[in-house]
């Protein structure tokens, strides 16, 4: 190779400072966002109750108030789970539905049915004779469902992890 054929490559510092100071920006950037990201919430609803508040005229004393109470609701602190409480089972005595209606949810309704009625495609045993009017293993389900005949038991979860085990022979 002769040396015409060579390209040299010609480096301006000035270039690659301007560059670096970008990235270098760029990256603050990023790190105050996140910073500030896990107070934007409270931030924003600090800035909504002062619009609310100061759509009136307010006094001297009224706006001392004001800040004190804003003070105060910054220097909250929010958990988001309690870190001592552990989830615990209510004991389902007899015929006592102690979390949620004393009926089966539609929904509760709907997921039995649905797995049931797959379960008898699949080629399950049905628990009941089957009726003449059943066309489709839905149809058996929901019988079966109307009957209580089948094994199953409902667990209703309260937001703080405690629950309930019901069988379905408690629901009416």
């Amino acid at each position: 190779m002769s040396d015409s054929n060579e390209q040299e490559l010609v480096v301006d510092e000035d270039a690659e400072e301007q560059v670096s100071e970008v990235e270098q920006i760029t990256e603050e950037e990023q790190v105050s966002e996140i910073e500030a990201e896990p107070n934007a919430g409270l931030t924003k609803a600090i800035d909504t109750y002062r619009k609310l508040i100061e759509a009136k005229e307010l006094t001297e004393k009224e706006q001392a108030d004001l800040e004190k109470r804003l003070k105060e609701i910054e220097d909250r602190e929010v958990i988001e789970t309690d870190p001592i409480h552990e989830p615990k089972e209510f004991p389902s005595e007899k015929g006592k539905i102690l979390i949620g209606p004393p009926t089966l949810t539609r929904f509760e309704k709907a997921r039995i049915m649905g797995a049931r009625a797959l379960q008898l495609s699949l080629g399950a045993p049905p628990f009941i004779a089957i009726p003449e009017t059943a066309r489709t293993s839905l149809d058996i389900a929901m019988e079966e469902l109307e009957k209580r005949v089948i094994p199953i038991v409902i667990r209703r979860v309260l937001p703080n992890g405690d629950y309930q085990n019901i069988p379905i022979d408690y629901f009416k």
